[in-house]
């Protein structure tokens, strides 16, 4: 039941979103900004993604995220949301990064955080 209420949180989250971007905005700057709790709902389903397509072992599907912050790359604001599994034989990628656009666009997932 959980999981239905998290999908359909996110699906209304990620179409309010999308419905905001009407005509008329600047679109090569992207989206508004999500709240913090937009980007770890977004970044939660990156990582079931990611594990449904065999990038991520199959115990990455219920990490919950360590922290989150902002942090600025080539002078555009991202979210990067950090997940810790300690269940990962290899302790250099037991911390897995997960790169959203300020807007919740999903950018890129690694285990250095550059």
């Amino acid at each position: 039941m959980h999981i239905k209420t998290l999908i359909c949180s996110l699906f209304l989250m990620l179409f309010s979103v999308t419905a905001m971007a009407g005509a008329g905005h600047d679109h090569s700057h992207g989206h508004e900004a999500i709240s913090q709790g937009q980007a770890e709902l977004v970044a939660a389903e990156n990582v079931r993604k990611l594990v449904a397509k065999g990038k991520l072992d199959e115990s990455w599907r219920s990490i919950k995220f360590s922290k989150i912050e902002k942090k600025t790359f080539s002078g555009q604001p991202e979210w990067v949301v950090v997940f810790n599994n300690e269940n990962i034989a290899d302790p250099k990628k037991r911390t897995l990064y997960v790169f959203l656009s300020i807007g919740g666009d999903y950018l890129a997932a690694n285990y250095t955080g550059k």
